[in-house]
């Protein structure tokens, strides 16, 4: 059965039912401010966020690789897609176990349980990833898809921003672990309903690439490489602009350690992030025919510099807020970016490939919170930030490479 307009606008609602539920989960489990908060308050520390950061932005994306041949041999891939998400909401209720087992007084190694779900939690997402761009790529007429990227974001932005004020409340209405714990519980139920966009999906294009193993997954690697150079480039690209998204859970541990913030602040943290999310994304939105790739590449290569000179320049604890302004602006531009990116480069018979390739752009990544975490804890934060500074500005070459005017 072939793509018709119905019911690519089918699947769009499809997807946007589960953006739109996604994004209220979005509060409740924010990887940048609520899960780093979390560990902080029960005890990390810098190597901790460090881990944590590396396992769920970069790291998780990595296994790609290894998912992606086999899910490349199944013509069909909703029943990945519903495996990861479902995975993904048993890890939160878990973590919502644990939390609320912790104010019952059993301790027990509560960092070590924790990192168990958020690890299972990033690992179920990157398989679902893979899926859920292929599905996406033929699922959705070409003329909807950077639509459809900005569209996410304004209503994921414009529901965040209200469920914000929620979990904000939620966050002070408890001491610590019983507010947590209600944070992760919610967010699994959220999370739980947005899988229903998932089920209502019409996947009518199978794929045909086959792959007899990891070796061979490897092979094509090669192959294509050597035959698309902007893959090359792409992987650059994520493997250095990849680390800017990696910056606020250590702002979060920045504003703990220096100025000795709260949970009501970690409230607020989320609350400005979602300003800057909905603010680009309307921008993004309401020029997405006009707009090219290359000026929001180019862009955001700036703003995420900004992200850690002016982490460096302030010293008024009140003004660490407005740093999440910026730092939600930055994560949205790369989405947007990056999804977009891989969809122009990619065909329709080899998108869970390509996403699979993706894994490699995220080695930098992945390692890059480890090094940061340990940088932090013998050098300081300043260290640590030029570090930051000095990688992202070269991704600039990589966007000049890939060259995307569309």
């Amino acid at each position: 059965m072939d793509l018709t307009k119905r019911i690519s606008n089918h699947n769009f609602k499809s997807f946007l039912w589960h953006a739109a539920f996604l994004a209220f989960a979005k509060n409740f489990i924010d990887v940048d401010t609520v899960i780093p908060a979390m560990l902080v308050e029960s005890g990390g520390t810098a190597l901790h966020i460090g881990i944590m950061t590396a396992i769920m932005l970069g790291g998780s994306t990595f296994t790609q690789l290894f998912f992606a041949p086999y899910q490349s041999n199944r013509p069909f891939k909703k029943r990945f897609l519903l495996f990861g998400i479902n995975t993904r909401i048993f890890a939160l209720f878990g973590l919502a176990f644990l939390l609320f087992r912790l104010n019952s007084g059993h301790t027990g190694n509560i960092i070590g349980l924790a990192f168990f779900f958020i690890t299972l939690f990033s690992l179920a997402g990157a398989f679902a990833n893979i899926s859920y761009t292929d599905i996406i790529g033929k699922s959705l007429s070409r003329d909807k898809r950077k639509t459809f990227f900005s569209s996410v974001q304004v209503i994921s932005g414009i529901i965040v921003l209200g469920a914000a004020f929620i979990a904000k409340k939620v966050l002070v209405m408890k001491a610590f672990p019983i507010n947590y714990a209600w944070m992760f519980f919610i967010g699994g139920g959220l999370l739980l309903i947005a899988s229903g966009g998932f089920w209502s999906i019409k996947e009518v294009t199978p794929s045909s690439m086959k792959i007899s193993g990891f070796k061979s997954f490897i092979g094509i690697l090669r192959n294509e490489l050597k035959e698309n150079k902007k893959l090359a480039y792409f992987l650059g690209f994520i493997n250095t602009q990849g680390i800017a998204i990696s910056l606020l859970p250590f702002i979060i541990l920045y504003a703990k350690q220096i100025f000795n913030t709260q949970s009501t602040d970690t409230g607020l943290f989320l609350l400005f992030k979602v300003f800057g999310i909905v603010f680009v994304s309307i921008l993004v939105l309401l020029g997405a025919k006009k707009l090219r790739y290359n000026i929001l590449l180019y862009s955001n290569v700036m703003l995420s510099v900004l992200l850690a000179v002016f982490a460096l320049l302030i010293h008024d604890p009140a003004s660490i807020r407005y740093i999440f302004i910026l730092g939600g602006i930055v994560y949205s531009l790369f989405s947007i970016t990056m999804n977009g990116l891989l969809l122009e480069i990619s065909g329709t018979e080899n998108r869970a490939v390509y996403t699979g390739f993706a894994g490699a752009g995220n080695i930098l990544p992945a390692i890059f919170p480890l090094v940061g975490g340990s940088l932090i804890g013998i050098f300081g934060f300043k260290a640590f930030f030029i570090l930051y500074i000095v990688i992202v500005l070269t991704s600039a070459f990589f966007i000049f490479k890939i060259n995307c005017r569309k």
